[in-house]
């Protein structure tokens, strides 16, 4: 292997599971062409995965083989570089709160960003750009509520709410209650009337 392909490797070996890997945090390896050549060729070599135009991430290597790193990781790491809230999609929070048994078919996670579709290994994974009402308390439990209501849609939002509210603490019924002046007012308007019943 030349040079410049090992020190990447090299450095992409030091990198927490699923960070993601730009040209741009290489150039002092080399210029940019040569860096983006040497990107491909480990991408070729299965030493990284290409998952979006000019992001990679190294695999994880067990003992069963050379595995995608973690969706979860890979998400949460790219939330980071671009700047951008991502969370799971309504249909998933509406899965993790017990609304339905259905798991989503597809990986789809809400962004404040552009829609994009990333592509680890054979998985895809489709980022969907959202209202910024349905991004709010990301990785909290009073963001699951939103956007299982959203999932439930205006007919069912305020019953699925009497079920949700089970699972909720007094502290992200509080932040459930901070988020109203954001939210649509078929979710807001049922979220008042429960801090109203107490």
């Amino acid at each position: 292997m030349s040079s410049l392909p090992r020190q990447i490797a090299e450095y992409a070996a030091t990198l927490p599971e699923g960070a993601p890997i730009c040209p741009g945090s290489l150039l002092h390896l080399g210029n940019r062409a040569a860096v983006d050549q040497a990107l491909s060729r480990l991408a070729r070599r299965g030493q990284l995965m290409r998952i979006f135009r000019g992001v990679y991430v190294r695999p994880v290597v067990t003992r069963f083989g050379i595995l995608a790193p973690s969706v979860e990781k890979v998400v949460a790491a790219l939330a980071a570089l671009w700047g951008e809230t991502i969370v799971p999609c309504t249909g998933a929070a509406a899965n993790v709160l017990g609304l339905t048994t259905q798991v989503p078919v597809r990986l789809v996670y809400l962004t404040s960003g552009p829609s994009r579709t990333l592509r680890l290994q054979a998985l895809v994974i489709q980022l969907r750009h959202a209202p910024r009402w349905q991004l709010v308390a990301p990785g909290r439990p009073a963001g699951l509520a939103v956007r299982a209501m959203a999932w439930l849609g205006r007919t069912e939002a305020a019953r699925g709410l009497d079920v949700i509210a089970r699972r909720l603490s007094p502290a992200d019924l509080a932040e459930l209650a901070e988020a109203r002046p954001i939210l649509p007012s078929w979710i807001a308007t049922p979220v008042s009337n429960l801090l109203a019943r107490g």
